[in-house]
């Protein structure tokens, strides 16, 4: 196998080239992800095939524009176990937004494997090829990498074609070639990879949910604040201020920074560097109309008409599954079917996925019919 180390810009040209030349590329990325907000870019694997693949040493690499034109070419494949988060990493990393990928795990869903599947099973299901667990903690940013971490990082993508092909061949026995490309064009939407709207970060606070209307406006701009600064000082958002303190700010609502000195569990350091800020979320937050407040969230009570729908809903969205050979949960998971059960005849295609595309034409618009009880 012919591998090569690139740290710098003419050598990684010279191997966009080639892959560009070739028409499909095998991607992943090694990372660094514990004190810092943004995850820290190690090491980006490449493999044209097989036998010819690349590790680019990014910090090295000054400038990552070579690998941008690749991502964003559209006439190029790139291929990628689990493509989300490592494509939003490059495009951070690189400025470009990727365009035509190919996720094996979510084509796995359309294979006859499960959607959700791991690169190590998905290699030993399709090809017998069993990766090696030694180096999952390994440290990226040492120079050189021994034997051991070169082989690690370049299986990560040397079995990717294969993978591909192997894949492909599964999804045309089950006559779902249309659906696999309607499924892999939604991951050429750009705002896949762009960091979210800071003002969308209240549904990450576990908590939240005992809040009355009021308390979650100011929760959810104190967790856009929160949001803002720690991308601002790339630090995680719980060595800012921890989710527990920012449910009970929301539930105090301080206004001055008395009030704010009363608060239990607010640190000295907290209050010198962030004070300013976490009053300015509060009094935005408690200036929010009451008609623009976030819904409180309802209390979850027993309901026999939901529960037989949801039951009957399931059951019909496994079998129709099984029988075309696809995994259900790619389709919907069965928590996506409660909610739309729970939304009923208010369900729309914007919040539910199942109601869109292929998914409807399949079982969407009779699971919508169950859900409804018009079925």
């Amino acid at each position: 196998m012919r591998l090569e180390w690139i740290e710098d810009v003419e050598h990684l040209t010279n191997f966009v080239d080639r892959a560009t030349g070739h028409g499909v590329v095998a991607v992943d990325t090694e990372l660094f992800w514990e004190r810092t907000y943004y995850p820290r870019l190690a090491i980006v694997q490449l493999a044209v095939s097989d036998e010819d693949c690349c590790l680019v040493d990014v910090p090295a690499l000054p400038d990552l524009s070579p690998l941008g034109s690749l991502l964003a070419d559209t006439e190029v494949v790139k291929i990628l176990h689990d493509a989300p988060q490592d494509l939003s990493i490059l495009r951070r990393a690189t400025g470009s937004a990727p365009r035509n990928i190919f996720d094996t795990r979510n084509v796995a869903g359309l294979a006859g494997l499960t959607s959700t599947i791991s690169l190590r099973d998905l290699l030993a299901e399709l090809m017998g090829v069993e990766l090696a667990k030694t180096e999952t903690r390994t440290d990226w940013f040492r120079r050189p990498l021994s034997g051991a971490q070169l082989s690690y990082a370049v299986d990560d993508v040397r079995f990717l074609h294969a993978a591909r092909l192997a894949l492909l061949a599964k999804v045309a026995e089950r006559g779902v070639e249309a659906w696999l490309t309607e499924e892999l064009a939604q991951l050429d939407d750009p705002s896949l990879y762009e960091e979210r709207d800071p003002r969308q970060q209240l549904e990450r606070i576990k908590g939240s949910g005992r809040l009355t209307s009021r308390e979650l406006a100011v929760l959810r701009e104190l967790a856009a604040w929160r949001e803002l600064e720690a991308r601002s000082l790339d630090r995680p958002r719980g060595r800012v201020v921890p989710d527990k303190l920012l449910l009970d700010l929301a539930r105090r609502r301080p206004t001055t920074q008395e009030a704010l000195r009363s608060v239990r569990d607010i640190k000295n350091g907290q209050l010198r560097r962030f004070g300013d800020g976490i009053l300015e979320a509060v009094g935005t937050g408690l200036a929010v109309p009451d008609e623009e407040c976030p819904p409180r969230a309802p209390r979850s009570r027993y309901d026999e008409t939901a529960e037989r729908r949801s039951a009957a809903a399931i059951q019909l969205l496994e079998q129709r599954s099984a029988a075309r050979g696809i995994d259900h949960a790619l389709v919907a998971t069965r928590s996506e079917v409660r909610s739309l059960v729970r939304d009923g005849e208010r369900a729309d295609q914007r919040r539910h996925r199942v109601l869109r595309g292929w998914r409807r034409d399949f079982v969407g618009a009779e699971l919508l019919a169950l859900a409804a009880g018009t079925r």
